[in-house]
């Protein structure tokens, strides 16, 4: 018997038992949902963090701090009450000298770090509030890393560090409440800042909001330019001689540089009392809680397709107990162990194939819509999230393991029927 003959029978043999092979097609069509939709959320989730994790467009960089920059916010600006917010409630006060930040000290250390150059601190403002034209104000953070990284903009241009004129990217979430009509319509519009120096002397600076972001999990703040910060800055300090305080420090380093290369920069900087992160580590630390969730939620899938191999093996019993004279002409009419072997593991296969499609097609028509409808309800306020996404290369990975797993599963009864004794299977009654 050919090869395509074994294949062509597989086939009509899987259904000879329509209503047995149907059932353990429906255990395997329940593993492959599952698992589509884990895979496709997992990387749907990856696929959002990667394009919001801010870059410097290099991979080349660290950021170095004394503390983690990152900050807690809620939903949306909360409104600046004078009465119950402190100077500098956007973010901790760079200007009073506390444990976290960098100082010009550790600037030299830094750029005294062999295979480190270009060592550059970025200034940290404390804003105390935003308003446009009169409106509410609202409490404002700049992050620290806004000036040197790319945003993720729903509108406007990204900032420029060469122009002297003043430059702020507002997130989304503050477009409405501020007054104004729409992100496009926000482009162009003239903010007003407001902070407080050292001295409890409140200040105020116009800036030109040249682009929107989008709202992201992992936003840290509004944008500003070098020019902008820098400004507030200095008139922050009120003419104090207290030391500059920087929250991070950027440095460059060897394109090239190995990863042992980069370890060891990355000691020597702790060695100094910072710590070291390249664009690459911030990223990695959310991928692995992303890989951690979706592992589970897999782990599930993993059950059942295993549940629904032993229906597999139970089936395919049958069917060898069943075909028992069938396999013994077979035999009788020259046909090897080896090519009964062959049609029974390919008749698990089909049933594997059929599962995982049926389950893979299916999950795909409802990821689909849900993603549409979640896009436009719940999560319409993460734009550029897509949360079920749907790859070929994880839709094949899918169905291959489902196949294999099905294969696996079947040899044990093909093993049984390519072991019959010919004479004894054509007694069988």
């Amino acid at each position: 018997m050919k090869t395509t003959d074994l294949i062509r029978t597989a086939f009509a043999n899987t259904f000879r038992n329509k209503l047995r092979t149907t059932l353990t097609v429906l255990a395997l069509f329940i593993g492959a949902f599952t698992l589509t939709l884990t895979t496709a959320l997992g990387a749907g989730v990856s696929d959002y963090v990667t394009k919001q994790v801010a870059s410097l467009g290099a991979n080349d960089v660290f950021l170095i701090s004394k503390a983690s920059t990152a900050t807690a916010t809620d939903s949306g600006p909360q409104e600046y009450d004078p009465a119950t917010s402190s100077p500098g409630t956007g973010t901790s006060n760079p200007l009073t000298g506390q444990a976290g930040t960098l100082t010009d000290s550790d600037i030299l250390t830094l750029a005294s770090i062999d295979g480190l150059r270009d060592v550059n601190p970025v200034s940290t403002v404390a804003i105390d509030y935003v308003e446009i034209g009169g409106s509410d104000k609202y409490q404002f953070t700049i992050a620290p890393t806004s000036s040197i990284a790319q945003a993720d903009l729903a509108a406007g241009e990204q900032l420029d560090s060469s122009r002297s004129a003043y430059q702020v990217i507002l997130p989304e979430d503050y477009v409405d409440p501020l007054g104004l009509d729409g992100n496009e319509e926000a482009v162009g519009a003239t903010l007003t800042l407001g902070f407080t120096d050292l001295t409890g002397v409140q200040h105020t600076e116009t800036a030109t909001i040249v682009g929107v972001s989008n709202t992201s999990l992992l936003s840290a703040g509004a944008g500003a330019n070098s020019a902008l910060v820098a400004a507030i800055a200095e008139e922050q300090k009120a003419g104090s001689s207290a030391p500059d305080r920087y929250q991070v420090a950027v440095a460059y380093f060897d394109a090239d540089a190995s990863g042992a290369q980069i370890t060891q920069l990355k000691e020597e900087i702790a060695d100094a009392g910072m710590s070291a992160q390249t664009i690459e580590d911030q990223l990695g630390v959310v991928q692995t809680i992303i890989t951690g969730i979706t592992g589970v939620l897999n782990a599930f899938a993993i059950i059942a397709l295993l549940a629904a191999a032993f229906g597999i093996v139970n089936t395919l019993l049958m069917s060898v107990q069943e075909r028992t004279r069938e396999i013994g002409l077979m035999k009788a009419m020259g046909m090897g162990s080896g090519r009964i072997f062959t049609l029974f593991s390919l008749e698990a296969a089909v049933i594997g194939f059929l599962g995982s499609a049926l389950g893979v097609l299916v999950a795909i028509a409802v990821g689909l819509p849900l993603n549409g409808a979640l896009a436009s309800g719940p999560l319409s306020g993460l734009s550029g999230l897509n949360l079920l996404l749907f790859q070929p290369s994880g839709i094949i990975g899918v169905i291959a393991l489902i196949v294999v797993i099905a294969f696996l599963a079947g040899t044990l009864p093909a093993r049984r029927a390519a072991k019959k004794n010919p004479i004894d299977a054509l007694r069988y009654e």
